[in-house]
């Protein structure tokens, strides 16, 4: 298909200039609408203004100036079918559609008020883009100026191409709408909770070798790339980005202080914090030796040479780190195949969506810490319990229930995960406790039991959610023990 007339009615002026100027060599006539218009003639590029093309004037501060029948009659007439049709009523036939919308989420997004919102709905850009995008047989269709390169160089465009930018501009105008409905939605919906439909706005970004196992296929679908920059090792696979995941929001609930996370089959196994990164991490090696060899390892500090140094004696499938001075870079690189990533800060997401049934589950984030912090107990905690208590419930919120945390000087001695019975947790976290640690659950007690073996193991305080039918036996239990506890209100669970 040779382009001979084009329509150009875009917001993004990106490389419009470049596309225009090509056409114009080419000998295509151009149609634009008054702000394109503007600008291709300031830039010395003759078009003629979508006004002289259809008689008609821009009307109601520009809101139509598209929608008239010399406009989608050009666009959606098919030259042989219609070709009787197309001259009795003068129609010139549009081959080229060049349009993106009005900025809708980019405008609802920000503090603009209701009627900048609503004026940012496009009404006439969407139009031509459906259009045009129907009868790709016969017109080409460009929404994003990444595909400018297209037509430069050839104003042929054959039949497949035309057909994958049609899917292309109908993506478009779906999302476009979703956004809108969304809106609208929000705009009458409890802000707390879950809209009527669920609009998953996002693309695929890359292929993973595989998924969770060899024989699955996988890729990864977001609508922003990934908030972080691989500089070295191998290439991500699909387990590492779901270990990355957590890995990243729980080292995020320590983002002011130095702290060391390792995770492992999507649980933490080791975290610690110090005054220095490196010890930091040689203490959350220290948590659980075994099960940290080929780990994620996650920093909330930028290292420097000395922590780089031991870094590379440990067998470290992914390091995730905020920043790496140029020394421990070049350390770094003796390990080529360890995956280095530098994180940004991405903002927190505000749904977990996961699939169920053919379907989606959806729910609100959970990013609350606790509601209360009540002593429940006569025993009160010490200031460093209560640190301790704190670090341990920070870190129960991302084990796979149901999770119990044994935390010592800022340390996870014990992590019982993902056991059926809440007092099997709890057994697998005291293997290795220490008299003085403090333990978390992220679930209430059913039974007073998890009290008594934590007496048995030296517990000296507990934190767990209450809201048990046994409550009071559960408190009575610690106080009989000299254990003190404190209740958040607040369960987390995992699965």
């Amino acid at each position: 298909m040779k382009i001979k007339r084009a329509l150009i009615s875009v917001t993004d002026k990106k490389d419009i200039i470049l596309l225009s100027k090509y056409l114009s060599n080419s000998n295509v006539d151009i149609i634009t609408t008054t702000g394109t218009y503007r600008t291709l003639n300031d830039n010395g590029i003759k078009t003629q203004n979508i006004s002289d093309f259809t008689g008609f004037p821009e009307i109601l501060d520009g809101r139509v100036k598209t929608l008239h029948p010399n406009v989608f009659g050009g666009i959606l007439s098919d030259p042989k079918k219609h070709k009787n049709e197309i001259k009795y009523n003068n129609i010139s036939c549009i081959d080229l559609v060049v349009c993106n919308l009005y900025p809708f989420k980019e405008v609802m997004d920000s503090e603009a008020d209701l009627d900048e919102i609503i004026e940012n709905i496009d009404i006439g850009g969407v139009s031509l883009i459906r259009a045009a995008a129907k009868n790709y047989k016969n017109v080409c269709v460009l929404v994003d100026p990444n595909d400018y390169g297209i037509i430069l160089g050839s104003e042929n465009v054959d039949f497949d191409i035309r057909r994958k930018l049609a899917a292309k501009a109908f993506k478009l105008i779906m999302n476009y709408d979703n956004h809108i409905s969304h809106f609208f939605d929000r705009d009458i919906t409890d802000q707390n909770k879950i809209f009527s439909e669920l609009f998953l706005d996002c693309e695929k970004q890359f292929d993973f070798r595989y998924g969770e196992n060899p024989h699955q296929s996988s890729s990864f679908f977001s609508k922003n790339k990934l908030p972080f920059k691989k500089i070295q090792g191998k290439e991500l696979s699909y387990n590492n980005l779901l270990d990355m995941e957590i890995g990243y929001h729980l080292i995020r609930e320590f983002a002011k202080s130095c702290v060391s996370v390792i995770i492992k089959h999507n649980n933490p196994c080791g975290v610690a914090g110090s005054d220095n990164i490196l010890d930091a991490y040689k203490k959350s090696i220290d948590c659980d030796i075994n099960s940290s060899f080929g780990g994620i390892v996650v920093f909330s500090k930028v290292i420097d040479k000395n922590c780089a140094e031991y870094l590379i004696t440990n067998f470290v499938e992914v390091l995730l780190v905020p920043g790496i001075d140029e020394d421990a870079y070049d350390v770094l690189k003796k390990k080529s195949n360890m995956r280095v990533i530098i994180y940004e800060y991405m903002g927190e997401s505000k749904y977990d969506v996961r699939s169920c049934f053919n379907g989606f589950l959806m729910q609100t984030s959970d990013r609350t810490l606790y509601r209360d912090f009540v002593e429940v107990t006569h025993n009160k905690p010490s200031e460093s319990e209560r640190e301790d208590l704190e670090f341990a419930w920070k870190v129960c919120k991302y084990v796979k229930s149901n999770a119990i945390v044994v935390v010592k000087d800022k340390k996870t001695i014990g992590i019982g995960a993902g056991q059926m019975s809440r007092i099997d947790s709890v057994m697998i976290a005291l293997q290795k406790s220490e008299k003085g640690a403090v333990l978390a659950s992220d679930a209430f007690f059913p039974f007073s039991d998890n009290v008594e073996k934590a007496d048995e193991f030296g517990i000296t305080s507990i934190i767990q959610p209450g809201g048990s039918i046994k409550d009071s036996e559960v408190i009575k239990e610690a106080n009989d023990r000299g254990i003190s506890m404190i209740f958040t209100n607040t369960r987390h669970f995992k699965h």
